[in-house]
């Protein structure tokens, strides 16, 4: 019921692209039918609330959809960013179709970083997310790592940004 396009159309044309294909997709809408909601599951939305509906569940509901979203094992098995292609079975990487060879841990936080495109990540989020709650090494070992990366990856190095005083981020706008 949007005006131009409606949610079931861009519903499927989100899941149907690699760019998108992971997008959490929460519709709200009026359809209240269970025909509607199953139409809406089928076409791979997360979760479907219905008006009216209280601002704090709708809140909770998101939260709990990034919640699965960041669990292991939920991710896409092919991540592109531009020239960019990460294989997660393969656990490869390839610039232009060239592999480009990754450290294990060089390959976690290059995909830690991609998933997370757009957001600064903490070293510190960085060092539980790709080190593991065990590591008691310094933070500034991510710095390093990321070095190594960005030399790896040639031009497309510049992807990941430093953002002083506080981490990194992978630019948004490279799909």
């Amino acid at each position: 019921m949007l005006p131009g396009m409606d949610g079931k159309d861009i519903c499927r044309a989100l899941k149907s692209s690699p760019l998108t294909r992971s997008t959490p997709i929460l519709m709200l809408t009026a359809k209240s039918e269970e025909v509607d909601r199953v139409i809406g599951f089928e076409l791979g939305a997360d979760d479907y609330v219905t008006k009216p509906f209280s601002p704090r569940e709708l809140v909770l509901r998101v939260k709990a959809i990034l919640r699965r979203k960041e669990a292991p094992g939920e991710g896409e098995k092919i991540i592109q960013a531009g020239d960019l292609l990460i294989d997660m079975d393969r656990h490869q990487v390839s610039i232009k179709k060239k592999l480009i060879s990754l450290t294990s841990t060089e390959f976690k936080l290059l995909v830690e970083l991609i998933t997370n495109r757009g957001r600064v990540q903490t070293r510190e989020r960085l060092l539980d997310k790709v080190w593991g709650y065990t590591y008691e090494g310094y933070a500034r070992t991510v710095d390093t790592h990321i070095r190594r990366l960005r030399e790896k990856l040639g031009p497309l190095g510049n992807l990941i940004e430093t953002i002083r005083g506080v981490g990194y981020r992978f630019q948004e706008g490279e799909e």
